[in-house]
């Protein structure tokens, strides 16, 4: 793979993916917003631009990580947008967790610019990002899978792909942060009862997440609502959020009932009014040990 790689937004996901690319030797010039965050990557040998639109080629290959649907249309289509730059022949690569919409109509403004838009959403929290072992979700074009599947290796622990519709691996995603959200508010629950009945949280975690529920999921929340301890966020409460409103907005579209969804949304948004918004989004658990009548 000779292309010059660009990596758009490098917070606690994107730094470390930039980094594997890095690290495997890739060619990356990269942007953020906030430029400090540019600087370590820098310092390790990337190459760092004043707009999306200079950190691509004609042609070339763009990973994008950023926080959602208005940051990748502002990074993509803004005044300073590599879309136009990118043209014929490129390959852009969405990592984020946007709406099946949005992942769409990215597809056909793409098509048009003579560019392939795949999506390529990740499940893992950052340690598994820095470890290069992220689960992906793509779907898109396949000459352009092929092309960039080489650079996905770094990154990952495996790729599953959901076939050509632009929009399919962005679905798979929000469905997979639906069940993140359901463990969640499931822990929270259990936790409150047992803690209610004079039962240690922590012991029924240990017992649960090794037996009936051995699974990463049920591990990494379930001793963090066991202790009560919401940082570091690996995943903001308020990008939880807004992927729950997301799966929503698919089922809305697709005539799909999803009552736990409505249910995890309002945990959420009492969490974010409650000043949680920044603590990791199992934070969602402060109001299930309140519905409880348990103290903080």
């Amino acid at each position: 793979m000779t292309d010059v790689i660009a990596f758009l937004g490098l917070g606690k996901m994107g730094e470390p993916m930039a980094r594997r690319l890095l690290e495997a030797g890739l060619p990356l010039t990269v942007y953020n917003r906030t430029a400090e965050k540019t600087a370590a990557l820098v310092a390790a040998g990337a190459t760092t631009a004043d707009t999306p639109a200079e950190a691509v080629s004609a042609g070339g290959v763009v990973f994008t990580m950023v926080a959602n649907d208005a940051a990748l249309e502002e990074v993509t289509l803004g005044d300073h947008g590599f879309l136009n730059r990118l043209g014929e022949g490129g390959v852009h690569i969405s990592l984020s967790t946007i709406g099946v919409k949005t992942a769409t109509h990215m597809g056909n403004i793409h098509a048009k610019a003579g560019a392939a838009y795949l999506c390529a959403p990740v499940f893992g929290r950052p340690p598994a990002a820095a470890a290069g072992q992220l689960g992906v979700a793509i779907s898109g074009d396949p000459t352009a899978k092929a092309r960039i599947r080489p650079l996905l290796e770094p990154l990952s622990r495996r790729v599953d792909d959901f076939g050509d519709a632009p929009g399919a691996a962005n679905l798979v995603k929000l469905a997979g942060n639906f069940m993140i959200g359901s463990a969640i508010e499931a822990l929270a629950e259990a936790c409150a009862l047992v803690e209610k009945g004079g039962v240690d949280r922590q012991a029924f975690v240990d017992l649960l997440s090794n037996t009936l529920f051995d699974c990463p999921v049920y591990k990494i929340y379930g001793d963090g609502i066991a202790q009560s301890v919401y940082q570091p966020a690996g995943m903001r409460l308020v990008l939880g959020l807004k992927d729950i409103e997301l799966v929503l907005d698919a089922a809305h579209g697709m005539g799909v009932a999803m009552p736990l969804g409505s249910l995890i949304r309002d945990r959420l948004i009492r969490a974010v009014t409650g000043g949680h918004g920044e603590d990791d989004w199992m934070a969602a658990d402060v109001a299930a040990r309140e519905d409880a009548g348990l103290t903080s």
